[in-house]
């Protein structure tokens, strides 16, 4: 198992290489996020652990880096700071996982040994089907450039449609997964709302995305949707 450590701390920094060599693992050391992404683009690592005040390029923005080019390692952030929004923005930056300092040793070798067990998957933050986008994190949704505005029940039905693209989708799995159980009009709340999205996510732009399947549901083209 080889980690990339990047801190800016060398005490730090040190200290980590130091404890992982000894348990047998291979470590190296960035000292920021510039060295630590050409050194991912060089080498092959089954983890990384990411300190979020770096200097220049922040851990966050360093994550987020590498998930945009591709790059799907396990990654460990650790941070001094212990509030909501740091962890939130560091899982919402691609983040698998978040230690706060002064931590235990054992800890941080468990959790990266839990993380070298998921191995790298492709798990990208924002959605993306043809030039439709739609991001989790922000609850913004574009076609193209363009920001499309939208409520968030057809929001939560259009996230349903974009993580499965191409699979036909029943009236039934929609509801499941955009109205919880205590709704209770469901004779034909789905179609409505297809017909809303359908409104601003393809009519406005010329496209026919949003197929009806007769007799089994709706699908969401992973094509261009021209």
């Amino acid at each position: 198992m080889r980690v990339l450590i990047v801190e800016d701390e060398l005490r730090m920094a040190s200290l980590i290489r130091r404890g992982l060599i000894k348990e047998g693992l291979a470590a190296d050391i960035a000292a920021n996020g510039e060295d630590a992404l050409w050194m991912v683009d060089s080498l092959t690592y089954d983890a990384i652990v990411l300190d979020v005040m770096l200097p220049g390029m922040s851990g966050f923005e360093t994550c987020r880096r590498l998930r945009n080019d591709g790059v799907w390692v396990p990654v460990l952030m650790l941070t001094a700071r212990d509030s909501v929004d740091d962890r939130v923005a560091g899982l919402d930056s691609g983040a698998d996982d978040y230690l706060v300092k002064p931590f235990a040793f054992a800890e941080l070798l468990a959790r990266l040994r839990a993380l070298a067990r998921r191995g790298e998957l492709e798990r990208p933050s924002v959605l993306e089907v043809g030039d439709l986008r739609l991001d989790p994190a922000t609850r913004g949704v574009w076609r193209g450039s363009t920001e499309i505005q939208l409520t968030s029940k057809e929001f939560a039905l259009l996230e349903t449609f974009m993580r499965r693209p191409d699979h036909v989708l029943s009236r039934l799995h929609l509801l499941e997964h955009a109205w919880d159980f205590a709704y209770e009009n469901r004779s034909n709340i789905v179609d409505v709302y297809i017909r809303h999205l359908r409104s601003k996510i393809d009519q406005p732009f010329g496209r026919h995305s949003l197929e009806t399947i007769r007799g089994a549901g709706y699908k969401l083209r992973a094509d261009r949707g021209a």
